[in-house]
């Protein structure tokens, strides 16, 4: 594409020099620069791309986009611009086409449930003949085809490409993950979305945002600026979780209609007659365009939230109950959140991507709702992240759990039994006991906790405790196949190395793949 019909109307830019140069990839990584690739300067939180402009043009990059002209270079155009990450949105779609102009886009924000509403979006739009490609944090994928996820949304110009790829493949619709990190540095501009859903806001991230503030106003972009009605879509919809405290100032930002869900109140979407239990939840959904029975292969009640947010936003999109319906019926799991490891000891092992405060309490409440038997729970933190919440976590799985096995999560750079001991400190407070891990040889009698830094073990001393009608909780990590230990990954699946654990148990039982 030529420079110049790249930057055609586009608003906010000074070009320079000769816009004829061909344009054949956009980056703001100078090591991806070659000859045909418009390099964007742009200032990160740790480094600064001005300072990289020489090293891409020396690349072979064939113009520059910068916002500040004293860097500009000698010898190929340059443009600058007062948002450089903005302007790299907006031409990474035009670039590619623009895959989002003609085609739903849905976006869901919130610190947790937007894995697995995607997942049941999706359900719900190929139930009502429209094929969906899901964007977010586990990948992003359409069908048979998977494009690995770099992030839970992923630079601008890498996002437009995966656009363009998934509906060059026969994607007729989008269902995206997205990040507050994204809508900050406006990785999402350029996208043109037909719902928002704002899910909840809960601690996370506070390494990057500093406060619950700052959080909530990064999310709420998608609600004030990205949804706004024009040309291209002048049918826009906001679906907002009422449940939540934020969620009223997400919906008074909001530059579109609003459709209000939640458990509690007189919603637009809401359920009624729920039933909760180890097969799942089961209940009528009332709806603004009518009611449904349903029954779900999910648990708990932060599921039926998630329920309600997909619900709500096939009503956004004028789609068929019966289509909803089948939709939110014929999902059955999501990797790494609440899935079972099968085994034939009785046990219930469930593995979820629980890792902050919130999400983990929602993930005990439930389990509280259903047990039988005792909860056992293996969780720990990440390193080089909010270790304001280990101790929070830390007081949740103790004092939720008959016994809490308190353990590594991703440590990369910090030291693993310093993260244990901040959790631990949220645990001490509550005057839990503490077992040594050679006291439970021979099981536990009363409510407590154990620190084991190991995973691997920690995992095999749960299962081997774990008595027909336990439930073991392995926490954290969700659908991931590795730990990070230092800057090195290394492979690891809770979910592998719970079904190994049952095999050596030391009951009449093996794993049961059925």
């Amino acid at each position: 594409m030529v420079l110049a019909e790249l930057l055609h109307d586009l608003k906010d830019a000074e070009p320079h020099g000769d816009l004829s140069v061909d344009i054949t990839s956009l980056t703001c990584d100078s090591r991806q620069s070659k000859p045909g690739a418009l390099f964007f300067a742009l200032h990160g939180t740790a480094t600064d791309g001005h300072a990289y402009i020489a090293q891409a043009v020396q690349a072979g990059a064939s113009a520059v986009i910068l916002e500040d002209a004293a860097y500009a270079p000698d010898s190929v155009p340059w443009i600058t611009t007062a948002d450089g990450r903005r302007t790299m949105g907006l031409l990474a779609a035009r670039f590619n086409g623009d895959p989002t102009a003609a085609l739903p886009l849905i976006g869901i924000t919130g610190t947790n449930g937007k894995t697995t509403t995607t997942y049941l979006i999706e359900a719900i739009l190929l139930a009502a003949g429209i094929p969906a490609a899901v964007l977010g944090t586990i990948s992003y994928r359409f069908g048979a085809q998977t494009i690995a996820a770099s992030h839970t949304t992923p630079e601008s110009t890498e996002l437009q490409t995966a656009f363009r790829q998934l509906k060059e493949a026969g994607a007729q619709a989008f269902v995206m993950e997205v990040s507050s990190h994204a809508l900050e540095q406006k990785r999402a501009d350029g996208c043109h979305f037909d719902v928002g859903i704002f899910s909840n806001l809960t601690r996370d991230h506070l390494d990057y945002h500093v406060t619950m503030e700052s959080y909530l106003q990064a999310k709420s972009r998608l609600f004030s600026e990205l949804l706004t009605e024009d040309d291209i879509k002048p049918t826009r919809r906001a679906v907002v979780n009422m449940d939540d405290p934020s969620g009223a100032r997400v919906a008074a930002s909001a530059v579109c209609p609003v459709i209000t869900y939640g458990r509690d109140g007189l919603w637009d979407v809401r359920p009624e007659e729920v039933q909760l239990s180890i097969q799942g939840i089961s209940g009528v959904l009332h709806t603004p365009t009518g009611e449904f029975p349903f029954a779900s292969r999910l648990l708990g009640r932060f599921n039926l939230s998630n329920i309600l947010a997909a619900v709500a936003t096939g009503v956004a999109l004028e789609l068929p109950l019966s289509a909803i319906r089948a939709g939110i019926e014929g999902h059955a799991t999501v990797p790494g959140r609440m899935e079972r490891v099968p085994n034939s000891c009785g046990v219930t092992c469930l593995v979820d991507y629980a890792h902050t405060g919130d999400a983990l309490e929602n993930v005990l409440a439930t389990l509280h709702e259903i047990a039988t038997g005792r909860i056992i729970t293996v969780f720990g933190c990440g390193g080089d992240r909010d270790n304001g919440k280990r101790p929070i976590m830390g007081g949740i799985a103790a004092r939720m759990s008959d016994l809490a096995i308190v353990t590594s999560d991703n440590p990369r750079t910090e030291d693993p039994q310093e993260i244990l001991k901040q959790i631990k400190g949220g645990i001490t407070a509550l005057g839990v006991l503490e077992y040594q891990n050679d006291e439970l040889a021979s099981g536990f009698a009363t409510k407590g906790f154990t620190m084991l830094e190991n995973r691997r073990e920690a995992i095999r001393l749960a299962i081997r405790l774990a008595q027909p009608g336990d439930i073991v909780l392995l926490a954290g990590k969700g659908h991931e196949d590795y730990q990070i230990l230092g800057r090195i990954k290394h492979h690891f699946d809770d979910r592998e190395e719970a079904a190994e654990a049952f095999t050596e148990k030391d009951l009449p039982c093996s794993p049961s793949m059925k």
